[in-house]
């Protein structure tokens, strides 16, 4: 997989986001049984069936807050590629690592975990994506 694919995924990732599209979160995740979501606050969520449960839960929900996103590395890690973004959610800035794998000729989501950033640059000061691994 190369790094623009990971991040054509992202995009993807964040759109259906953007859009309430739980359908297409649903085509973005892993078909495999154990994945690893960690929304903010939340316990940890590691099958397929609870992370679309709750992406359901958040999408469908009218008042889901707006997120404003910004690449900040691709890390390859083998076959993996890992997208750190920084996300600008109500007013406080997250940091998130979203985790990619090619799955049947596909670039799936296998992982998201996103958290308050306490120290964060502007996204103004974030560096350009790191794509040379």
């Amino acid at each position: 997989m190369h790094p623009n694919e990971a991040l054509f995924a992202n995009e993807g990732f964040y759109l259906a986001f953007a859009q309430g599209d739980v359908d297409a979160m649903d085509r973005l995740w892993s078909a495999n049984p154990s994945v690893l979501c960690v929304h903010p606050g939340w316990p940890a969520l590691t099958t397929r069936a609870a992370v679309l449960e709750s992406w359901a839960r958040i999408l469908e929900n009218p008042s889901r807050p707006q997120i404003a996103f910004q690449v900040q590395e691709v890390i390859p890690m083998g076959s993996v590629m890992a997208v750190v973004c920084y996300e600008q959610v109500e007013g406080a800035v997250m940091l998130a690592s979203n985790l990619y794998l090619e799955e049947a000729l596909t670039v799936r989501m296998v992982g998201h975990h996103a958290g308050v950033c306490a120290n964060p640059p502007t996204l103004a000061e974030a560096k350009e994506p790191r794509l040379d691994g």
